[in-house]
């Protein structure tokens, strides 16, 4: 499942990631890239350990905590601590690539089994030229290019790449998320089946004998499908 997932950061929100963002100590991005990776990464990334990173990943956080739509379609069970990266000048492009299966988290306090990919714009499209984020799975080809402070989802599990930046700089964050449901499909299934609940409930309300047995059934689905 792709998705879109609108104004995880408000623009005050936004503001003040760019503002801490803008004095950060940007470094080449392939210091910490895999053999593999190294060959097709050209872009800058912060620190994992600065200031400047844990300072923006609190706001990130309290963007996804709040937010409905998130946890219906992840349905969370761990999230790798925010990175950011910039795309731009002589770094402005990253090749095909498939994101690593495990996440070891640097501070020693676990891993992350990589279910979704999330990457989070904080620069808008028309600040840049190019930078979009092509992703290919069952899906298709998917170019996408989105408003600051909104994110997409996608599988782990996809072929992706970010175009050439031509003007301008990219600005981004990126994470992964390892979910209580493992399998894609599932997941997908439950958020369409939850968007739908919530539709009824708001025209029938929660009393109605056919939200309750719908309710009673995505549960159970969850029961049976979760990993905790």
């Amino acid at each position: 499942m792709l998705l879109h997932i609108r104004e995880v950061l408000s623009p005050d929100e936004v503001r003040q990631a760019r503002e801490i963002l803008g004095q950060a100590p940007w470094e080449d991005g392939r210091l910490t890239a895999g053999e593999q990776s190294a060959k097709a990464k050209n872009n800058e990334q912060l620190r994992e350990d600065c200031e400047e990173t844990r300072a923006v990943q609190q706001l990130l956080l309290r963007g996804l905590e709040r937010h409905q739509v998130f946890f219906s379609a992840a349905l969370p069970k761990q999230i790798s601590p925010p990175l950011f990266n910039r795309y731009g000048g002589a770094s402005n492009s990253f090749g095909n690539h498939v994101d690593s299966a495990v996440r070891f988290l640097r501070d020693g306090s676990g891993r992350v089994r990589t279910d979704i990919s999330c990457t989070l714009f904080l620069a808008e499209p028309d600040e840049y030229d190019g930078g979009e984020l092509v992703i290919e799975d069952t899906f298709g080809v998917q170019r996408v290019k989105l408003p600051a402070g909104d994110m997409v989802l996608y599988p782990g599990t996809s072929v992706h790449r970010v175009l050439p930046v031509t003007r301008g700089f990219r600005t981004a964050s990126y994470f992964w998320i390892q979910s209580m449901v493992r399998s894609d499909e599932q997941r997908r299934l439950l958020f369409e089946m939850d968007n739908h609940l919530r539709h009824l409930r708001s025209q029938y309300g929660e009393t109605d004998a056919g939200v309750i047995g719908l309710t009673s059934t995505y549960h159970n689905l969850l029961r049976m499908w979760l990993d905790i």
